[in-house]
């Protein structure tokens, strides 16, 4: 009885809001992982159009995919302790600089070789980048906010990669896979 009348006395906690600042971190944090996570996916659809217009072999083709995993998945923890040595921050905007550039240097490749490149280096762009962008979060982000600030990461995170199915399919039909 006690609790319940602790509870209705206490007065009550405000929302916490996501505002101004703050807003517009989150919201560049989420971005930059959302456009990390749509690339694993998003080639995917594009690649019987990468095939016919590069050239790439059967087994040529799976190195579109497999150099941005590999990379990205391979150098995931080392873009965790740059971070930790340099700076999350700067090691976010240098990571989200090098995939901006790879994926230009993608979308203007005339090889197989040069898009397997561009590839690897966009998986190099994403391991500096994404390790950053949960720590910017949670450091940048407390208590009631931290919460909001994760759950809006956590959705953009998990629905980023069906969208890139989706999306994928869109921009190869009404454009082209580049």
């Amino acid at each position: 009885m006690s609790s319940q009348a602790e509870r209705a006395s206490a007065p009550p906690v405000p929302a916490a809001a996501l505002t101004g600042v703050a807003a517009v971190a989150l919201t560049i944090i989420v971005s930059c992982e959302l456009m990390l996570m749509l690339d694993g996916t998003i080639i995917n659809v594009a690649l019987p159009e990468i095939r016919t217009g590069l050239g790439y072999t059967p087994s040529g083709l799976s190195w579109v995919s497999n150099a941005f995993l590999l990379a990205y998945g391979g150098l995931m923890l080392l873009g965790g302790r740059v971070g930790d040595i340099i700076g999350r921050r700067r090691t976010f905007l240098v990571g989200i600089a090098v995939f901006t550039a790879a994926s230009l240097a993608g979308g203007l490749a005339d090889g197989p070789g040069w898009l397997t490149a561009a590839r690897a280096a966009q998986g190099l762009g994403a391991a500096l980048a994404a390790p950053s962008t949960l720590a910017l979060l949670v450091t940048n982000f407390q208590g009631p906010l931290q919460a909001k600030a994760l759950s809006v990461y956590s959705s953009v995170t998990a629905s980023a990669m069906t969208l890139g199915l989706i999306l994928g399919g869109v921009i190869t039909s009404a454009l082209s896979w580049r």
